[in-house]
């Protein structure tokens, strides 16, 4: 008896272990290289998972890949599909330069070069919200000196930023 009310408990308090979802991505303007730098930090667990259901046949270890190219892959086709900017009104690209492990989460970054100055940023994040309705995403942005902050609560997904 005392065996199985150890299982129930130990089933029922994994939960309280890990109990929310979040991501935090900072937009930073670089005006001397007329540039923005993008930093996406998610709970490595809660990432793999999402890999996992998009690619099942592979095996999915972000901090030790068999493949790290492959792996590459993966988190830079995940993250600019579930993440997308319009600067004063036009859509840019992400470029892809890689992510590391910090503690228990992943720092994920990419570039966009060639913006002369930003007036306003428009932010589409959907990041984990095929992996749970709990997600939470915060943006940070930082134009020169003026710094502004939003938090997306699933399933709202956009925010838009005027500077």
């Amino acid at each position: 008896m005392a065996n199985m009310l150890y299982q129930w408990l130990l089933i029922a308090c994994t939960g309280m272990f890990h109990p929310f979802f979040v991501s935090m991505t900072d937009v930073n303007y670089n005006n001397k290289e007329k540039s923005l730098e993008i930093s996406v930090r998610i709970f490595t667990d809660d990432f793999e998972n999402t890999i996992r259901k998009n690619h099942p046949e592979t095996k999915i270890d972000i901090l030790h890949p068999a493949n790290a190219q492959q792996m590459n892959g993966f988190v830079k086709e995940y993250l600019q599909q579930h993440l997308q900017l319009m600067v004063n009104g036009r859509r840019v690209t992400l470029a892809y330069v890689g992510y590391e492990q910090q503690s228990e989460s992943i720092w994920t970054y990419f570039e966009v070069d060639n913006i002369a100055a930003v007036q306003k940023i428009s932010v589409e994040n959907t990041i984990l919200h095929d992996y749970s309705d709990k997600q939470i995403n915060l943006m940070h942005l930082k134009v020169n000196s003026n710094e502004q902050s939003d938090k997306l609560d699933y399933p709202k997904s956009s925010a838009l930023f005027v500077f």
